[in-house]
């Protein structure tokens, strides 16, 4: 039996709606928003300095308190004090992207091992104001984080003490919200199997017009080994992952991503026509412009059509994801895929249907069942992870679509094999996960040309026999191995 390193839990957004309340109190919820509003943005404005840098949001009240008093909107205190600190906790997420953000600039601008003292001083100043004093990390900071703005004005934060929370029947329960008078509670009926409790965001949505209570739901608690078993995956267009142990999950992706972008980009050009037709008529036949504008031009009927091959697709990525851990605790080698394709030319529908791509759902989506499944889930630098062959870690092979043929002639899986080789670069010591391209392929060429000297062939060989491609030619690190470069041929 598998010692257990402890307990994890499954953790979920729950969303239910509000099915009942009076006028009054709907004017009231109205009122507080709109209050709140104001609180949020004017929080955005003042804790999103710089000058607030790692900013603790349990101190962040009292900051916003010295110019901006709940008795001046008419607001109990801890209707505020709980809306600023959700603020801040936001700001801090924000904070802590720009962080992951800089640092892949700094290691791209100090590589190698030599610099490795000096990266490692930059990213600790990172954590405290004192980056401001070096011009170098103040200028990647300033250039990278946008300091927030917030126009949110429909919805309320309450804790546990703002209100309480009481069984009606097996499907409704009522809540007593505090309200903007001291010793009067607001009741509502909420449609939910289970009772409420922790943290609550009453949230107006827009949308469907109607209330909504989002609360977190502890589901269920799952134990987890110390050893987790590792896997390998190549997140994919045509199926979302593909695992080192040959298994695709999420199979039909790509038929769903490219019929939505298809979709979308024959609608629109048909709509840019009728657009172009009711500009035209609009001095001509007034009356029926407008019908135009009305009648075909809104969006409407396309807002739901789209929230709907949304629905479709994030259930497609969810089912993959609950596929690939199952009731595993695993150790998950993933490619970091947050960096956007650059000085890649291809063709408008190519640019449009990976541009349609969810690599951010996927990721969500893979750390979402890795907390729920007391797994871990690691991104490694993803360059080149489709173009080696996972037989022997170096450049000799090409891939074609589907298929990736060796230099021998053996025909492997394609996403199998770059599933492969993510699960070797993760134990790859010589390659982190902010090593530059450039870095990575020096290393493989290096290791391509030990490999090749064993049997007594170079990389011009390789070139020559079809082996290796001749891209690779036209780089300075293959022009120094073939100088004879110290330690570069051994």
């Amino acid at each position: 039996m598998p010692k257990n390193a402890g307990v994890t839990k499954q953790i979920s957004t729950q969303v239910v709606p509000i099915i009942g309340m009076t006028k009054s109190v709907q004017a009231e919820l109205f009122s507080t928003m709109k209050k709140l509003g104001i609180v949020r943005s004017e929080s955005y404005n003042k804790l999103g300095s710089i000058s607030h840098w790692g900013i603790d949001w349990k101190k962040s009240y009292p900051e916003v308190r010295d110019f901006r008093t709940p008795e001046s909107l008419g607001l109990p205190s801890k209707l505020m004090e709980w809306t600023v600190n959700d603020v801040a906790k936001a700001i801090s997420a924000s904070q802590a992207a720009c962080t992951e953000a800089v640092v892949k600039k700094v290691y791209k601008r100090f590589p190698g091992k030599e610099n490795q003292k000096n990266r490692k001083e930059l990213c600790l100043q990172l954590k405290t104001l004192a980056f401001i004093e070096d011009p170098l990390l103040h200028r990647l900071v300033r250039k990278e984080y946008q300091r927030g703005h917030s126009w949110v004005d429909n919805q309320i934060v309450y804790q546990q003490g703002g209100y309480k929370c009481k069984r009606v029947s097996r499907n409704v329960a009522q809540l007593e919200l505090a309200g903007l008078r001291r010793g009067k509670r607001n009741k509502i009926l909420v449609r939910s199997n289970r009772k409420i409790k922790g943290q609550i965001r009453l949230i107006y949505n827009k949308l469907n017009q109607r209330f909504e209570i989002h609360f977190l739901v502890n589901y269920r608690e799952v134990k987890t080994p110390v050893a987790r078993t590792p896997v390998g995956v190549d997140k994919g267009y045509t199926e979302a992952y593909y695992d080192s142990e040959g298994t695709a999950h999420g199979k039909g992706l790509g038929s769903l991503l490219s019929e939505k972008s298809n979709r979308i980009c024959s609608k629109n050009r048909n709509r840019g026509k009728l657009w172009a037709l009711s500009r035209k008529l609009e001095k001509i036949d007034p009356a029926k412009s407008a019908i135009m504008l009305e009648s075909n031009l809104s969006r409407k009927t396309e807002n739901r059509r789209y929230r709907k091959d949304q629905a479709e697709i994030l259930s497609v990525i969810g089912k993959a994801s609950k596929s690939l851990f199952g009731e595993r605790s695993l150790k998950v080698f993933a490619e970091d895929l947050t960096q956007p394709i650059k000085n890649k030319r291809q063709s408008k529908a190519m640019s449009r249907q990976l541009n349609s791509w969810t690599k951010g759902v996927m990721r969500d989506s893979l750390q979402k069942w890795a907390d729920w499944t007391g797994s871990v889930v690691t991104e490694v630098q993803p360059s080149y992870t489709s173009q080696i062959d996972s037989r022997n870690g170096t450049l000799l092979g090409k891939r074609t679509g589907d298929y990736f043929t060796g230099f021998d002639g053996v025909v492997l899986q394609a996403d199998h094999n770059a599933a492969k080789n993510i699960l070797a670069r993760g134990t790859d010591f010589e390659i982190s996960r902010y090593s530059s391209r450039t870095e990575v392929q020096t290393l493989l060429l290096r290791r391509t040309a030990r490999f090749l000297k064993g049997m007594g062939l170079s990389l011009v060989d390789a070139v020559e026999l079809g082996w290796l491609d001749s891209k690779h030619t036209k780089t300075q690190a293959f022009k120094k191995l073939l100088a004879g470069m110290p330690g570069m041929s051994k």
